[in-house]
């Protein structure tokens, strides 16, 4: 039965190719449509710009790229994207929504543990990652690695996108009734608060080992290529010497993972809220959706955990075992994917614990 709110699954995404509400610069990847996203690709060219901006109301994005453009990259062949530097990629995709569909943008997971910052832009937009119902025009992605230099090229796939219907996070009041049903995320004790449910950060880890901290001037990460990279090239291990903390550096960037093991049934979508100053003055998991069949142990991915993107802003912070770092807020589907996260299809990070992302060996 469909609902009358919550997120597009992947037939109705592909439906939305045959009619005309998605276009593409050339055919879809095979794997491109996921159980409840899109994932956009680069096009030809990239422009490197003097800062990060928004269009605003009533201006094309073309309009200011003029304006603040210093050079374009031809990605046809490939090119390095270095940190510290912003650039401006018009995207393959182009959305001609209907006026009941609005969509949401987010990194990919691999995109997110690589600490490479993206945000999509629409014409006219005056916030990123947001596509207002029945927009009618073309995709850019901001793009700003932070911590790694990447090679990137047309096709390259850092973004994805949702699509919804209506208003349709769930309420405090059914997350619970949803988690007494499905158990959401496995632990002692449940924190349920607004409509987020809490996870915790791990610092025991399997081994002692409990995360990674990225490496300053590595070699370049092609983010096509998977296993090309050694990791002790770009990530120093950490390890738990008893004390069950961390002690967070500024603009130091860490992978990390929850203590919960996190379940999405087959008809819900998830994601995690990426700041909350409420629980401290860092960032966590900026990256990535939780499709449906994540961590559900039909598909193979019974004990999955959430990997955490981290970085402290401004001071050090001391995170410790057990510690609230960020809440996941559920969405309903309309129906059913026709592939579930994990068992039905190619999925990378189905039973994960703490794991860098696949361009690791």
């Amino acid at each position: 039965m469909k609902r009358q709110a919550g997120i597009l699954a992947d037939t109705a995404i592909a439906a939305l190719f045959d009619g005309g509400r998605l276009s593409s610069a050339c055919q879809l990847d095979r794997d491109q449509i996921q159980p409840a996203s899109l994932d956009l690709r680069l096009g030809d060219v990239a422009y490197r710009v003097r800062a990060s901006f928004l269009p605003g109301a009533g201006t094309p994005v073309r309009a200011k790229l003029d304006r603040l453009k210093l050079h374009e990259i031809d990605l046809t062949k490939g090119a390095v994207l270095e940190t510290g530097c912003v650039y401006v990629v018009p995207l393959m995709e182009a959305l001609d929504l209907p006026e009941a569909v609005s969509a949401s943008a987010n990194p990919k997971s691999s995109t997110g543990r690589l600490d490479i910052f993206t945000r999509v832009m629409s014409d006219g937009a005056q916030a990123f990652d947001t596509i207002p119902a029945g927009y009618r025009g073309p995709l850019f992605l901001e793009v700003s690695p932070r911590t790694f230099p990447i090679i990137v090229r047309a096709g390259s796939r850092l973004s994805q996108i949702r699509f919804r219907e209506g208003e349709a996070m769930l309420s405090g009041e059914e997350l619970a009734a949803l988690h007494a049903e499905e158990t959401l995320v496995a632990a002692d004790r449940v924190n349920i608060a607004g409509n987020g449910i809490a996870l915790s950060v791990d610092l025991c880890g399997e081994g002692g080992l409990v995360g990674y901290r990225g490496k300053h001037h590595t070699s370049v990460v092609d983010v096509d290529r998977k296993a090309a990279c050694d990791v002790l090239d770009f990530w120093e291990p950490i390890h738990d010497r008893g004390e069950r903390q961390l002690i967070l550096d500024p603009d130091e960037f860490y992978i990390l993972a929850s203590r919960e093991a996190v379940h999405v049934p087959p008809l819900f979508a998830a994601e995690m809220t990426p700041f909350d100053p409420l629980v401290g003055e860092f960032r966590v998991h900026y990256a990535g959706f939780f499709d449906p069949g994540f961590g559900h142990a039909a598909s193979g991915g019974s004990g999955s955990r959430a990997v955490l993107e981290v970085r402290s802003h401004e001071v050090p912070f001391i995170l410790e075992h057990g510690q609230i770092v960020g809440r996941l807020v559920y969405e309903p589907m309309l129906e059913r994917p026709q592939a579930l996260y994990g068992s039905d299809r190619a999925s990378n990070y189905q039973a994960q614990g703490l794991k860098l992302s696949k361009h690791f060996r």
